[in-house]
């Protein structure tokens, strides 16, 4: 519709944008001036610039406006002015034709207090830390290489151009399976928890990488999320957060397993360098070889070592030394032997001789006779033998029988005592 008496567009007759961008100005310039409730959700002071740029945010609803200012007025009206402060500034919309951007221009700003947002972020973020989401003791380390890489971020972004390049540069046989999503606005937070869902569901996904390229506070709120935080930390794959620039912090970063200050470093942490590798392998076989030829010098001088001693040098010389020692043993056991032997015989013949010198046997040799009476005693008087007695008397080979007589009989015998008539002998 349009107001009555203005012309209307037709497809013969278009307006051009020109036309459009004035009409839009001059709509937007009925608003006049206005005051606003907001949230600094960022803001860009540029030395030596007398503009400063502030995005304003809506506390309830995912909206925001460019605010820009002129720095005298901040200073005056809010000059300690942070990121989440909670503001109201006086100020008129503009529209800037040439970009077809909308804008306010704000010539009062007062400071409510501490931001909302930020603050319900900080109170999150202790509530979630208090519950052990932050402990490093949970993180899990990524493989060293993994079979396929899960990544979440945006449709054709620059952030999945920095992870597939670079990664493929360091590894180019890594595989990706790649889940494009939304990575800001009020549908991401739902669209990368669907998506963590089917990468941690499936069991060729190795690691998981959410990657997105930098943008200001408000456009990484999604990944401050606490339904986010919390199915991140549920996950049973390991998650790399590659969200925004080194500084920036979201809270995905103290919830993943490992935090890479951007996607071109989360793609050099979750694959290996392929040339790196290459050269620490060379570097380990060239090690390796100085290790074992140094061993199997030590161990060929070793052997050549005792190969020069005498016992493997020469080794029949241990064996004549051996052979010379029995046969010295040998004739030492000999003579001592045949010395101990003839001092035996020798001993034995002396002992021969004792013998034969003391033994009765010589002395009946000599003529002598042994005297037996009837009851076999030895007789050595004659008193002990009585006339008719019969005696027996042992020579020195046989022995005889004989009968005692009367003394009278016998020449010289002595009177008063029996004589002695032998009968027949027996040998």
């Amino acid at each position: 519709m349009t107001e009555a008496g203005a012309p209307r567009s037709t497809p013969e007759d278009p307006w051009p944008v020109r036309v459009v961008s004035q009409k839009v100005g001059a709509w937007i310039a009925k608003l006049g001036w206005v005051w606003v409730d907001g949230q600094v959700a960022q803001i860009s002071r540029r030395p030596g610039a007398g503009t400063v740029f502030l995005t304003l945010r809506d506390p309830s609803a995912d909206l925001s406006l460019t605010v820009t200012t002129n720095r005298d007025v901040l200073d005056m009206g809010a000059p300690e002015l942070a990121e989440g402060a909670r503001v109201v500034l006086h100020a008129k919309p503009e529209f800037y034709a040439a970009r077809g951007t909308l804008s306010l221009r704000a010539d009062e700003i007062r400071q409510v207090g501490l931001g909302e947002l930020l603050a319900r972020l900080e109170k999150l973020k202790k509530l979630l830390a208090a519950e052990g989401l932050f402990d490093r003791s949970r993180k899990r380390r990524p493989p060293f290489l993994p079979h396929r890489i899960g990544l979440i971020t945006g449709r054709a972004s620059a952030a999945e151009r920095d992870v597939l390049t670079n990664a493929r540069r360091r590894w180019p046989a890594v595989e990706f399976r790649t889940v494009n999503v939304a990575v800001q606005g009020p549908t991401a937070v739902p669209q990368i928890i669907d998506a963590l869902k089917v990468l941690d569901g499936d069991d060729a996904v190795d690691v998981i990488v959410i990657a997105r390229g930098g943008g200001g506070v408000e456009d990484l709120l999604p990944f401050s999320d606490e339904a986010l935080c919390r199915a991140v930390f549920g996950c049973r794959t390991p998650v790399v957060s590659a969200i925004g620039h080194e500084t920036d912090a979201p809270l995905l970063d103290y919830v993943a397993d490992v935090r890479a200050s951007t996607p071109t470093d989360a793609a050099k942490r979750v694959v290996p360098d392929l040339a790196e590798e290459l050269r620490l392998i060379r570097l380990a076989r060239h090690r390796l070889d100085r290790a074992v030829l140094g061993l199997i010098d030590r161990e060929t001088h070793r052997i050549e070592s005792w190969r020069s001693r005498p016992v493997l040098a020469r080794p029949g010389l241990m064996l004549d030394q051996r052979n010379a020692d029995v046969t010295a043993l040998t004739d030492r056991a000999r003579r001592c032997l045949d010395h101990r032997l003839g001092a035996a015989v020798g001993e034995l013949g002396h002992t021969v001789a004792r013998l034969r010198a003391l033994s009765p046997a010589a002395t009946l040799n000599r003529g002598y006779a042994i005297v037996r009476d009837a009851d076999g005693g030895v007789v050595r008087s004659a008193a002990e033998v009585a006339a008719g007695d019969r005696l027996r008397l042992r020579l020195a080979e046989g022995e005889l029988t004989a009968t005692a007589d009367d003394p009278a009989v016998t020449t010289g015998a002595v009177p008063g005592k029996p004589t002695v008539t032998t009968g027949a002998g027996r040998s």
